[in-house]
């Protein structure tokens, strides 16, 4: 797959993208990069309707390519090195997003089969208890 960099789309356009390859992992976007086997802080955390051009700390633009044997610690370094974009690969359980802080070294396609795995094991939420009125 490739996704088209330019300082006008939003990161929101790289994220929709992103997820309609791989269902069960996301993208977000912070103001600084993460150290390597830790999490992005959420005070970082970048709005997704601003633009890449808002965003960025390179003035970069071109075409990011992203394969299912890509590791998510690749995809990471290149949105940063490429594009300046500092990023965090997240990987869906159940109803919550988790950063991928412990197996960036797993690919993508991998991330998505273990993900989409654990989604098939959530049993839908039963419905309350529902009474009558006598």
């Amino acid at each position: 797959m490739e996704i088209i960099i330019n300082k006008n789309e939003k990161l929101k356009d790289i994220q929709q993208q992103f997820q309609e390859h791989y269902p069960f992992l996301k993208i977000e976007f912070y103001n600084t990069a993460h150290i390597e086997g830790e999490g992005s802080k959420p005070k970082t955390h970048l709005d997704s309707n601003l633009t890449i051009g808002e965003v960025q700390s390179s003035n970069k633009e071109g075409l990011l390519h992203i394969r299912a044997i890509t590791k998510v610690s690749e995809l990471e370094n290149d949105l940063v090195e490429q594009f300046g974009l500092s990023a965090q690969v997240f990987r869906k359980s159940g109803n919550v997003w988790l950063q991928t802080t412990k197996t960036d070294d797993w690919t993508l396609a991998q991330q998505n089969a273990a993900a989409g795995e654990m989604n098939e094991n959530v049993a839908a939420p039963e419905p309350g208890d529902y009474h009558e009125q006598e």
